[in-house]
């Protein structure tokens, strides 16, 4: 009974983690077995992938609770914050293990100093980072309002991830449709942009409630 209980309240949080994990046991399993021809690249690509697009769902939060007002989805941004966290670090310990065998020589010279995609990407992570590490009740308790504050720089993280994304695409039509959504989505952001989604919003239910209003 309790497990049940459980599940009813928290049936978003497990869906949305268990489903974040996924890509990267089927990443696994493609390694264990073989399937993947340049096992460096496909870490490398898909952990990068899974990585950016859990952070732009994690920024889609707030304008959808805005827009529909459900209100449990904002227990997952955390999760889906954490989760694309995870990804962008194995696909940063993929590229400096593999690619570079941790060379601080090569990662200096070859890679921060001559490749912009390279250290637009490493910016994003540094910017990730704290955000990270202070994902805690007890650094929200500590740092109080500055927390809100620390954690806005998600909203420079990710395009800085999505420019990453557009300058290592070499087929960038994928690349710039997320460019697009997180423009979209950083607008929505804003006062004015806020104030429209809650109108909308307030429009369905009103049509919602005469709907259901008997006559």
């Amino acid at each position: 009974m309790e497990r049940v209980t459980y599940f009813k309240k928290h049936w978003l949080w497990l869906i949305v983690n268990i489903s974040a994990l996924i890509p990267l046991l089927f990443v696994l399993w493609d390694f264990a077995a073989g399937n993947l021809i340049d096992p460096v690249s496909a870490f490398t690509n898909r952990t990068g992938y899974m990585g950016l697009l859990l952070l732009v769902l994690s920024i889609v939060i707030t304008p959808l609770v805005t827009l529909t007002g459900w209100r449990k989805a904002s227990t997952v941004r955390k999760s889906l914050g954490l989760q694309g966290f995870m990804y962008v670090s194995l696909h940063l310990l993929v590229f400096i293990g593999l690619d570079y065998g941790f060379s601080l020589d090569l990662i200096l010279g070859d890679a921060l100093l001559s490749k912009r995609y390279i250290l637009v990407g490493f910016t994003a992570f540094l910017l990730l980072l704290p955000l990270a590490l202070t994902s805690t009740k007890g650094w929200m308790k500590q740092l109080g309002k500055r927390w809100k504050q620390l954690h806005r720089l998600v909203y420079l993280a990710v395009p800085l991830g999505v420019l990453h994304f557009i300058w290592v695409e070499k087929v960038p039509v994928e690349s710039y449709i997320y460019a697009m959504i997180v423009a979209l989505l950083l607008l929505a952001r804003l006062p004015w942009a806020r104030k429209q989604l809650s109108k909308i919003r307030q429009w369905f239910d009103s049509k919602e409630r005469l709907r259901t209003t008997p006559a």
